[in-house]
């Protein structure tokens, strides 16, 4: 009986297990995913393996916080690899309109955080015409993060390494003529931006607050407020405008995805609004056995079981447990 009561005792003490979602089963569907990622042939070709948005800039963000939660003494083998990937490439500098250095440099800088991935990553800046201040990004038809307005997202990824790093590198005069023309870039693309990339401007204005007004801050606000369904959750085409994708699988209700991002950027911006708890609420009861939370593809129909079938999973996963481990603190 007393090592029953332990056994309670210590699982109510990780944030939610008590509650109805689990952290550990979140944690090994992850690192699961990301076993298999090492292995995809398609994920290893020019970098070993390549750092993607849905499946592994999200693990790295999340994989920590799980950690921490969990109790477990250090980091993953699957994170020290992945790191160690853009760690490997950061002295690669050309030809420095490739989309995948400009990608690369920014992941780099906001994940390894080095001062060295920082000065590549400004070397790697657009100094001129209607992007500068931003990165030349994959355009390649693939909603949400690799569209023609994609550059705006990774100039938000950029505005969050820049947040990162020490003041004394901030304050350097280079630096600072650099994170100007990032904020003039922010400042002046919002307006056409999807409604999912301007979340993500919400949240990297949490530390960089100078790449939003107050005014365009509000009205993120009330747009996603706006837009929260009757269950707690968001669609993922209330977070566009979206280019109509004619493959993409039919999409209705509330989607994990779009639902974990949400949840998590309003944790870190309005973490008493009653409209939050209905958000998390929605999480809670939406992992299924497996550890994950369900999204689809937003561009084609893959088949059941792929890699492919499985990224918008990652992301979603990722977020959720971001955003209800914050909601336990």
């Amino acid at each position: 009986m007393k090592s029953r009561v332990a056994v309670c005792l210590f699982l109510c003490a990780l944030p939610a297990v008590c509650a109805d979602w689990n952290p550990k089963l979140a944690a090994e569907y992850l690192d699961a995913r990301q076993k298999e990622w090492f292995e995809w042939p398609k994920a290893n070709a020019g970098a070993k393996p390549c750092i993607s948005c849905h499946t592994s800039v999200t693990y790295l963000m999340a994989r920590p916080a799980l950690r921490k939660a969990l109790g477990e003494s250090g980091p993953t083998a699957y994170e020290s690899g992945l790191l160690k990937s853009l760690t490997d490439r950061v002295e690669k500098r050309e030809p420095a309109a490739a989309a995948s250095l400009g990608v690369e440099s920014v992941l780099a800088a906001l994940l390894v955080g080095s001062e060295q991935a920082l000065d590549r990553m400004w070397a790697l800046q657009i100094k001129e015409g209607d992007a500068k201040g931003s990165w030349h990004w994959f355009s390649l038809n693939d909603d949400p993060w690799e569209m023609p307005e994609s550059n705006f997202y990774g100039a938000t990824l950029a505005a969050m390494a820049l947040a990162g790093a020490p003041a004394e590198y901030r304050e350097r005069p280079a630096v600072k003529e650099r994170a100007a023309e990032l904020t003039a870039f922010l400042r002046s693309g919002q307006a056409g931006q999807p409604l999912h990339n301007r979340v993500m401007l919400l949240l990297a204005s949490k530390k960089m607050p100078e790449v939003l007004t107050a005014d365009a801050r509000r009205s993120v606000v009330e747009a996603l407020w706006q837009r929260q369904q009757a269950d707690g959750g968001w669609t993922m085409a209330s977070l566009g405008p979206f280019k109509v994708q004619e493959g993409a699988p039919r999409q209705e209700g509330s989607n994990g995805y779009a639902t974990a991002l949400v949840a998590y950027v309003m944790g870190q911006t309005e973490p008493g609004n009653p409209k939050l708890k209905k958000a998390q609420g929605w999480l809670r009861t939406h992992q299924n056995e497996a550890g994950y939370w369900a999204a689809v593809s937003m561009n084609k129909v893959y088949p059941a079981g792929s890699m492919e079938s499985k990224f918008m999973n990652d992301a979603a996963t990722a977020f959720a447990t971001m955003a209800l481990l914050e909601s336990g603190k």
